[in-house]
């Protein structure tokens, strides 16, 4: 990823579904969404094992976002039996959290092709690694390829 050609904008981390991560006792799922997401990505030549099994939510309020055509693009994707195959879209970006930085993926569930926990037109998934001190509240700034997702 050339970190050259990525645009900053300032977030909020805020709280989500949990979902993604497995921690909502609501979720349908025995598992978070993603580790059940690793093994139908990767047959598909995405290797999600650097990023932690859930996302953080950022909040780009009051601007919103639009995925574009990401390099990243996955048509089809079943996997679960719970409900049909959904698209997806992951753009390369960069977190920096309290001055500490992370390679992440913004991780896009196209919402025509979703069932259920839709997100904001405000807030972007990202998949990073493991981040210890991450909390509801903290302000982020993301680094972003508006090229792939563009700010509005």
């Amino acid at each position: 990823m050339n970190r050259e050609c990525l645009v900053p904008i300032r977030g909020v981390v805020r709280r989500g579904h949990g979902v993604a991560s497995g921690a909502s006792d609501q979720s349908p799922y025995p598992v978070s969404t993603i580790e059940l997401q690793r093994v139908a990505f990767g047959e598909r030549g995405l290797d999600l094992s650097p990023y932690y099994s859930g996302t953080i939510n950022v909040d780009i309020s009051p601007r919103t976002f639009a995925i574009g055509k990401c390099r990243l693009h996955f048509r089809n994707v079943r996997w679960t039996d719970l409900h049909q195959p959904e698209h997806f879209s992951f753009s390369p970006c960069v977190l920096d959290l309290n001055g500490a930085v992370y390679d992440g993926l913004i991780y896009y569930p196209h919402p025509e092709t979703k069932e259920r926990h839709f997100q904001s037109d405000n807030i972007l998934e990202v998949l990073a690694p493991y981040i210890e001190n991450v909390s509801h509240g903290k302000p982020v700034t993301l680094f972003l390829d508006v090229g792939e997702v563009t700010l509005v």
